[in-house]
């Protein structure tokens, strides 16, 4: 699994990929001004946008792009890793029950 973490601190940027690893989840994160936005997301199972540390302007982008691609969109407005570890949670909740819609 693979998700797109699009704002953050950059200093926080270690634990973040710590954590992700520790959770079994891969994540690419973009938390400076990340042209091309639409070229970067696709791919992803999921974006997480952390309202808090990102312009206006890259979450329209990061929402415009996921919708075009219909990946699943997660905002948190805090930005720690307590947040991305809630939200890399709703996101596998969410994948183990499209895999049990899937089974029955």
């Amino acid at each position: 699994m693979c998700i797109s973490v699009i704002g953050g601190i950059k200093r926080l940027e270690p634990q973040y990929l710590k954590e992700a690893k520790r959770m079994g989840v891969k994540i690419k994160i973009f938390n400076t001004e990340a042209a091309a936005l639409d070229t970067k997301i696709p791919g992803s199972d999921a974006v997480v946008i952390f309202t808090g540390k990102v312009s206006h302007n890259a979450k329209q982008a990061a929402q415009k792009t996921a919708r075009l691609h219909n990946i699943p969109v997660f905002m948190s407005h805090a930005c720690g890793v307590c947040a991305l570890r809630e939200c890399i949670g709703c996101v596998k909740a969410m994948e183990h029950s499209k895999q049990e819609g899937k089974s029955n």
